[in-house]
């Protein structure tokens, strides 16, 4: 018997690091090769996790976020921040489908970055409030009731945003480098 539990444990250890490894190769692919694919992975799953791991013992499903989008108030909801990442995302990603990582596509990820980051720093100001009392009575209710996930929602927000600008800079100076390369190379020619 205990040889049979050995082989299983064996087999299912081999099996995590299988796992293990195609991950690693799945990520160090998009970190290398497309980074800003990998920006746009993060941003969706990275805010929908926060938020799951914010909620008040509720459970993150289809009900749950209808329920959420019907009882959406700018000060208190938190429902907007996934929603903003999501479509930062999505556009970001169509403009470097388009336009291959040129001039537009960092345009677009800049003004993309600008516009959720101004809209985050913006409702975490409203949800805190500016005078001195309800920033007490806010900050006491706001850490009681959903505590460090909040804040790490608008980080991670915020963080995502200076990561598609990096990750647009950096593949638009890679295309440029390519041109002048090409540039050159048809002028030795």
């Amino acid at each position: 018997m205990s040889s049979k539990s050995e082989r299983l444990r064996s087999r299912a250890w081999r099996g995590a690091k299988i796992l293990f490894f195609v991950a690693n190769m799945l990520a160090s692919l998009l970190f290398v090769c497309a980074p800003p694919l990998l920006v746009v992975v993060l941003d969706l799953l990275l805010p929908s996790a926060l938020l799951a791991a914010s909620g008040d013992g509720q459970t993150f499903s289809v009900q749950a976020l209808a329920s959420q989008l019907r009882n959406y108030r700018y000060r208190t909801s938190l429902i907007d921040l996934p929603l903003l990442s999501a479509t930062r995302s999505i556009l970001i990603l169509c403009f470097y489908l388009c336009c291959g990582g040129q001039g537009a596509y960092l345009v677009m990820a800049t003004i993309c970055a600008l516009g959720s980051a101004g809209f985050v720093s913006m409702k975490a100001i409203s949800m805190v409030g500016v005078r001195e009392t309800q920033v007490k009575r806010q900050l006491l209710s706001f850490g009681e009731k959903e505590g460090p996930a909040v804040e790490a929602l608008f980080l991670s927000s915020l963080a995502l945003a200076v990561a598609h600008v990096a990750a647009a800079y950096r593949t638009s100076f890679q295309e440029r480098r390519k041109l002048l390369v090409c540039r050159i190379d048809i002028e030795a020619v």
